[in-house]
């Protein structure tokens, strides 16, 4: 079996990559170890950046986004009771973010990838990358019983923070930044109303909390929990009262004890490896880098990837260069560096940290202070959430 390009991982990042690459006329084949009913499973994020709607709507995937989607011009910072708003839109020279699960994103490129016929194959088990690192690399898994090996010319490692991709590369070929945070998030999904008419991320003694939305009736929030939280320890009543304490008073008031339809505890951290390509496999995603959920970056960061690989690898086969590919990992090291730069630095300033002194307490309600005081910071802190070109 032989496809141009195989692309391990059927998640977000691998399927707009394939999504693309179909477009330019390229042959591409995706692996994912999971079931696509597990794939769709998966809750995460719901913040699309101006770039990455403006890509999956070129990519041809854009008609349920533009119905279903929420456009939101701002958001609120909300710090010793008060809620203060950010106006994205005017702070950006006219950009928004758009609220969209990544679940829905997801399912649309998988309907799109069974419309056109592409080749995925789920469950595909014991996934070895083979000569990646000369002119022939294979991919080799093991489908219902049998084992296969597909050859092909370019390996695209989409297969998160835990597959195969990044792990197959040889320890001394790369490096790994990491910093671990002494908090997690747990996340609750419920059929209710969201508590304003856009996201509220607020700063509270008693910890972070983020309210959010997937729709007018279904609201995704979060709580910071110590790490050795457990989500059996939480009850949905416990979640509800916990975060009616930690919001301004007009937010808390409007809170509806609802049934949680799902609820889940991720730890944070911040990681990149360096570099993100190695001869013919090249990285992307999740498992390239990491950034904590504070500034949506997580997705919009796959997206920027994956706008970047595919249009290298169309350029080879359109042009036979292969500038761009040569150039892929310094380009996308140069975002993924900012964006790690703006979901740590708000990670810091929104999260009360249990190791922080008097003196760090006091440096992280200042700059809280100065942020929601400066147009100029506000600018800048706009600028960043809406998300930054995709390519300079």
């Amino acid at each position: 079996m032989r496809t141009q390009v195989l692309i391990v991982g059927a998640g977000p990042a691998g399927l707009l990559l394939g999504q693309l690459l179909h477009r330019a006329g390229i042959d591409n084949l995706i692996l994912e170890k999971h079931t696509g009913d597990y794939v769709l499973s998966r809750i995460r994020a719901g913040i699309l950046e101006q770039g990455t709607v403006d890509m999956v709507t070129n990519a041809g995937l854009g008609a349920r986004l533009q119905e279903s989607g929420w456009l939101h011009h701002g958001i609120w910072l909300a710090f010793e009771g008060q809620r203060y708003h950010v106006d994205l839109h005017a702070l950006s020279g006219g950009k928004s973010v758009t609220v969209y699960g990544q679940t829905e994103l997801t399912r649309d490129l998988m309907l799109a990838r069974s419309s056109a016929n592409l080749r995925t194959v789920y469950e595909a088990d014991s996934v070895q990358l083979h000569g990646f690192d000369g002119t022939s690399p294979s991919v080799s898994y093991v489908h219902q019983g049998q084992h296969l090996t597909v050859q092909c010319d370019y390996i695209a490692g989409c297969d998160g923070y835990y597959g195969v991709s990044r792990a197959s590369v040889p320890p001394q070929a790369i490096a790994n930044f990491e910093r671990v945070y002494p908090f997690s998030w747990l996340g609750l999904l419920a059929d209710t109303p969201p508590l304003a008419n856009e996201l509220i991320y607020t700063h509270h003694a008693r910890g972070f909390a983020l309210c959010s939305m997937r729709s007018n009736t279904r609201s995704r929030h979060y709580l910071q929990v110590p790490n050795d939280q457990k989500v059996q320890d939480w009850s949905d009543d416990a979640f509800w009262n916990e975060l009616r304490l930690r919001l301004d008073p007009l937010a808390g008031a409007n809170i509806v004890h609802a049934p949680s339809l799902e609820k889940s505890i991720v730890p944070l951290r911040s990681f990149v490896a360096e570099p993100i390509q190695f001869g013919r496999l090249f990285l992307a995603g999740d498992a390239a880098h990491i950034v904590p959920p504070t500034g949506a970056k997580g997705l919009n960061l796959a997206a920027s990837d994956v706008f970047l690989l595919s249009n290298a690898i169309t350029e080879y086969y359109a042009e036979n260069s292969s500038a761009g590919l040569r150039d892929y990992s310094r380009k996308a090291l140069k975002r993924i560096w900012r964006a790690e730069r703006f979901s740590w630095s708000m990670t810091h300033l929104l999260h009360p940290n249990p190791d922080a002194s008097a003196f760090d307490q006091r440096m992280q309600h200042t700059e809280l202070d100065y942020l929601i005081n400066s147009k100029a910071a506000m600018t800048s802190f706009a600028e960043n959430y809406v998300g930054l070109a995709f390519e300079e």
